[in-house]
């Protein structure tokens, strides 16, 4: 495939394991950058050797964080890809038959689908694994990744192509991991609530656990992967309802925010 003029943008910490596949995943970017906060693990060294400019920055949010990499670019078209994602060799090829003309049109960003491999094997059924829309590609003169702490998004106005071949989300590779990146997630998108002042609603949440187990299980078709669906339902729920929790104890007891943050950070969870 020839070189495009277009960067492939990955933000990490320790992710050696993985940075190495998505990085080789992508031989048409004409620049590999990579925003690290800080491993300490052999990330930057893989990352350099896979051909990847690495630039520093602490920690700021995943949104704020890609965003502090879009100006890093060198390209104004980039490809956001998370560490522990690769491009399929399917969509490899749909890109290069598609990128020349996108590229040259005055389109936003485009939409890729990703797939997720749980336990081991990809998902067959359960709906946000197989298929899941993600706006990834992007012109960063049209286009801006939201400034959330976690669950960023990427805004832009315009309509904006799919591609249809997937990419491939590696994505926690064992319960504890999962159980952990939870724990951390939580606890970003409740300091996001408490910044904005979100009510506390604790009434709602019994209702919250119930609704979200059934919306991934049933309306999702979770169900229909087995217990690997079931497990998947599960987490969902609980994670819905230890936000409300968590929320509730920031909103009571202040002093707590402080303390999590340094548990976390010692722990390595935060930072």
């Amino acid at each position: 495939m020839p070189i495009l003029p277009l960067t492939l943008a990955v933000i990490t910490h320790n992710e050696a394991h993985t940075i190495a596949r998505c990085l080789d995943s992508v031989p048409f970017a004409a620049e590999k950058l990579v925003v690290d906060s800080g491993s300490d693990d052999d990330t930057v060294a893989i990352a350099k050797a896979h051909g990847a400019r690495v630039v520093h920055q602490e920690w700021l949010g995943f949104g704020p964080q890609r965003n502090f990499a879009t100006t890093q670019c060198t390209h104004d078209w980039i490809l956001a890809l998370d560490a522990d994602e690769s491009l399929s060799p399917e969509l490899v090829a749909e890109l290069e038959r598609e990128l020349p003309a996108l590229m040259a049109s005055g389109a936003p960003a485009a939409w890729l689908r990703r797939r997720t491999v749980y336990m081991g094997r990809p998902m067959r059924w359960y709906r946000p694994s197989v298929g899941e829309k993600l706006a990834r590609f992007y012109h960063r003169g049209r286009a801006r990744w939201t400034d959330a702490r976690v669950h960023e998004s990427l805004r832009f106005e315009g309509r904006a192509p799919t591609f249809n071949a997937p990419f491939d989300h590696a994505n926690n590779p064992t319960l504890p991991h999962k159980q952990l990146k939870v724990l951390r997630y939580a606890e970003l998108k409740c300091r996001d609530w408490l910044e904005k002042g979100k009510p506390v609603r604790m009434w709602q949440a019994p209702f919250v656990y119930a609704l979200a187990f059934l919306k991934d299980y049933v309306f999702r078709l979770a169900m229909l992967d087995g217990w690997r669906g079931f497990l998947i339902a599960q987490t969902a729920a609980s994670y819905a309802l230890y936000k409300r929790m968590r929320y509730y104890e920031m909103r009571h007891n202040p002093a707590s925010v402080a303390e999590a943050e340094a548990v976390l950070k010692r722990h390595g969870i935060d930072r």
